[in-house]
This record gives structure tokens, C-alpha cells and sequence, in this order.
């Protein structure tokens, strides 16, 4: 870990909890949503970025000390979600992430608010500012949360950040497609076993097209599956029911550098070697039903980028790191491509996933960012 205590010091982080619109502090006492905000030192800046995710604390987020360090606030914001990604409904986590935005406008002193979407955050933060544009989530509740669904305080710019295009498509992507009972890790169609050497990598064209194919073939049969089981349990008088998923590290690109070249190492994934990471459980690794169908499912899911990022008519910037083992310069295209603003800039950068390479690097990304930032102000 890069060790930016100098920075810390110089900064004042401020701890926030608050209840939500559609949540109140649970009786052990923790606010559904929280986050730290980390200025400079008696200032109130006027401008400001937040970031959330869908699971991981971003309170303590890495590239705050470098932003506040340049004069911004920045908040790190969590939803009632933080760890709890089993439990995902996208209508409620916007929502929280609305209490955060409205701090900043409304108590922090912030005029101008910077939508940071980082990793998967990328599609959560683009989906936020989406439905505070134009609302589509209204039929999902009554009475208060559908007051804070039509009332959320948009964000004045955007910031792609070593983004995913969504979470439907990054977990597809990531899918390993020869998985052949979603409820046996080990049953497995060698044919399309992209850790058997027969197959590559090298990867054929052939063999990456059959792959994708039967990438999405693999979500559209745990959606049909998750919608038809949450009709039978319904019917029943249950709820929900939780179900695992397995083998989710098999994106042909982090076994073959030639597929989307870029500078990372291969082959490698955010949990080391693929092979060895795909066998064992990460992400999406359980889901509610409800959840694979608001979060994961390509045909239900309003968790993608493209539909998301076509309403957006403010500034908005694109970065990505060349040596990241799984957001590729081809999505990084894509969702500059998605992006509806005219106003859009892309920048493909020295950098891992983090920018943990060095501090050199992550400030250099910082830099960035601030500078891009203050020639929108």
C-alpha cells in the first residue's frame, strides 16, 4: 500500500452518517449511509467529488488525500450496501447516494458536485446521476422513496475512472462460459474451458466468439431461472432466497494480452492468476433473486453503462490506466462512445487498476483529474 500519511496529515476528514429516505439507523446504532469527508485544513471547498460502490467502503478511498491535497473536498460515501452485496436493490441505493450529494449542496458548501465513478462504481455513480436527470426507477416505491427518487440533486460533472461499463457487463464479461450447472463449481464443457491448453491462449476468433456467445447465454439462463424461482416462491408467500454463483474469473483478456493489447501483465486478475482465482468464490459470489435481476441480469438489470450515460449532458471526462488486469481500453472506448454530452474527453494513462503502481503514478492521475476539473469551473 502507498503510504500517503504525509498528505493525511495536512487534511481534515470529517466522519457522516445519516439515515435514508428509505432506511432509518438500525438500533445497534450505524446510519445506512455513511462516509468520511476529507478536505484541506479549516477550508470548505466549493467543489467536491463523491464516489460510492456497489459493495466496497469507499469512505477511505484512495485518492482522496490526493484531491483534497489540491484543494477539493472529497467524499467518500458508502450505501446500506457496503458489504452487503447480496442484498442490492438499485432503487435504494441511489437513493442513498442522494443523501450524500444533497449534504454537499445543502450543508457542506459545495457548488460545483464531481460524480466520481471508480471500478464498479462506474455504472452505480452513472446510474445515479441518470435517474436524478430523468426518473425511471418511480415504480418500484410509494410515498417517500418515490418522493426522493423524483427529487435527487444532480452532480455538475462526471469522472469515469478506471471504470466497468456496468455490472451486468462486467460480470458477463468475467463469466467463465463453460460453467454447465450453475449449482456444481466443478461440471464443466472442456470445449470451452478457457484454462485448457487446448484452447488457448493463444484464442482463436472462433473460439472467442463461441466463448462470448456462451458468456450471455450463461446470464440469460440464471435470469430466466431467477425470474421463474422468484414466481414460485412469491406464489408461495416467500419472499426472496439466496443462490451462489460460481467461476466467475474466466474473461478471455486476462489469460491473452493480444485480445484488447494494452500494458497489463498477463495472465493475471484483480485476485491473481485466473486459474487459480476462478475456483474460488469473488465476485457476485451470492445474490438474492431480486438482486441478479436489479444488479447482474443483461436483460433486467438498469445497473448498465450505455443507457445510463446517454442522458448526461454535462463535462464529462474518461480515464483509464493501460496496465489494468480487468477494465480493458476498449470499454474505457465504450463508454466515452455512450456518454451522450458533447463535452467529453478521454485519457489512456500510465496505471493499474488503483494506480498503485507508485505514488508518482497515482498522483499523476490526481493531476488529472484536478486539472481537467478546474478548466470545467
Amino acid at each position: 500500500m502507498i503510504d500517503d500519511s504525509d498528505l493525511l496529515a495536512k487534511l481534515d476528514r470529517q466522519f457522516l452518517g445519516f439515515p435514508s429516505p428509505t432506511s432509518p439507523r438500525i438500533m445497534a446504532g450505524g446510519h445506512p449511509c455513511q462516509g468520511i469527508y476529507t478536505t484541506p485544513k479549516g477550508a470548505r471547498p466549493k467543489t467536491a467529488f463523491i464516489a460510492t460502490h456497489y459493495n466496497v467502503d469507499f469512505s477511505e478511498h484512495y485518492i482522496a488525500p490526493y484531491l483534497a491535497s489540491r484543494g477539493f473536498g472529497f467524499l467518500g460515501w458508502n450505501t446500506r450496501y457496503r458489504g452487503a452485496e447480496d442484498q442490492f436493490l438499485l432503487e435504494h441505493a441511489v437513493i442513498d447516494i442522494g443523501v450524500g450529494v444533497r449534504w454537499l449542496k445543502e450543508q457542506a458548501g459545495v457548488e460545483t458536485v464531481v460524480i466520481l465513478g471508480n471500478s464498479g462504481g462506474g455504472s452505480l455513480m452513472g446510474a445515479y446521476q441518470a435517474e436524478a436527470i430523468a426518473p425511471t426507477l418511480g415504480d418500484l416505491l410509494s410515498g417517500a422513496g418515490l418522493d426522493a427518487l423524483n427529487t435527487l440533486p444532480q452532480g455538475d460533472l462526471y469522472i469515469s475512472f478506471n471504470a466497468h461499463q456496468g455490472r451486468p457487463e462486467v460480470l458477463t464479461d468475467w463469466m467463465d462460459a463453460s460453467v454447465v450447472d450453475e449449482f456444481d463449481p466443478v461440471a464443466t464443457d472442456e470445449s470451452l474451458n478457457p484454462f485448457n491448453p487446448d484452447n488457448g491462449p493463444p484464442y482463436s476468433e472462433a473460439f472467442i466468439a463461441r466463448y462470448r456467445a456462451a458468456q450471455r447465454a450463461r446470464n440469460q439462463r440464471i435470469t430466466d431461472w431467477a425470474k421463474a424461482e422468484l414466481k414460485r416462491l412469491n406464489d408461495a408467500g416467500i419472499p426472496d432466497r439466496l443462490f451462489p454463483l460460481f467461476r466467475c474469473w474466466g474473461d478471455l483478456r486476462m489469460m491473452d494480452g493480444t485480445i484488447d493489447p494494452s500494458e497489463r501483465e498477463t495472465p493475471m486478475c484483480y485476485r491473481g492468476h485466473p486459474a487459480v482465482a476462478n475456483r474460488s468464490p469473488s465476485i457476485g459470489r451470492a445474490n438474492n433473486l431480486k438482486t441478479w435481476l436489479s444488479m447482474w441480469s443483461l436483460e433486467t438489470s438498469k445497473c448498465r453503462g450505455k443507457d445510463q450515460l446517454a442522458k448526461f449532458r454535462m463535462p464529462a471526462l474518461v480515464v483509464q490506466g493501460l496496465a489494468d488486469t480487468g477494465v480493458f481500453p476498449s470499454d474505457a472506448q465504450i463508454i466515452f462512445d455512450n456518454l451522450g454530452t458533447s463535452d467529453k474527453q478521454l485519457q489512456m494513462i500510465k496505471g493499474a487498476h488503483y494506480f498503485e503502481d507508485s505514488r508518482r503514478v497515482r498522483e499523476n492521475a490526481a493531476n488529472l483529474l484536478c486539472d481537467w476539473v478546474e478548466s470545467k469551473l
